[in-house]
């Protein structure tokens, strides 16, 4: 299956034609919401967006993992990373249900 690919331009004109809004004023709630989410993962907040994803900041354990270049043993260190889960409506419309 061969999808196009959207980026922002795209989402904020499907947004303004949806909602009645003017460009500008979704460019700035995109921006927003953007901002509330790094913002809140960054204090490892667990945050939601109903019928769209889930974000939460798991703890990734160190490990021994390989170079791919040389293939010499390295050590990688444990971190954060975020979890984006899809939600079941997303995970629906990607299944075409």
């Amino acid at each position: 299956m061969s999808a196009a690919s959207w980026g922002k331009t795209e989402i904020r004109n499907a947004v303004a034609e949806r909602s009645g809004l003017p460009a500008s004023t979704v460019d700035a709630v995109l921006a927003a919401l953007s901002s509330v989410v790094v913002e809140q993962v960054s204090k490892g907040t667990k945050l939601q967006i109903p019928g769209i994803a889930t974000f939460e900041v798991v703890q990734r354990a160190a490990r021994t993992g390989r170079n791919p270049a040389t293939g010499e043993t390295m050590q990688i260190p444990a971190r954060n990373a975020v979890k984006v889960s899809a939600s079941a409506p997303l995970k629906r419309a990607a299944a075409g249900n």
